[in-house]
């Protein structure tokens, strides 16, 4: 398997483990699913990078996508949404279940 799904489907599988919202009340994919396959994709083709090299980057693409950051304004889109996704994402790779999986 491609290890950039290989990585945002075990972020997913944090995400759902931590509570996030798998479906929505009508049924349709929610936060999890997003975040992990909609939002992160998004940066790192946005960024030009693999997820292995966002890893390696995350606390400089958190500040870049971040209030006052230059990729602010995309960061804030969707409520929010894409900077929400990558500080996720950087709690996932500082977590035990990274380090585990």
């Amino acid at each position: 398997m491609n290890q950039n799904i290989e990585i945002l489907n075990r972020f997913e599988k944090y995400l759902e483990h931590n509570g996030y919202s798998v479906v929505t009340p009508s049924g349709l994919k929610s936060t999890c699913h997003d975040y992990s396959h909609v939002r992160i994709p998004a940066v790192c083709n946005r960024e030009r990078i693999s997820v292995p090299l966002l890893i390696n980057n995350i606390d400089r693409i958190v500040s870049k996508y971040d209030r006052f950051g230059s990729e602010a304004e995309f960061g804030n889109k969707s409520h929010r949404a894409v900077i929400n996704a990558l500080k996720r994402f950087k709690e996932f790779i500082d977590s035990d279940y990274f380090s585990k999986s």
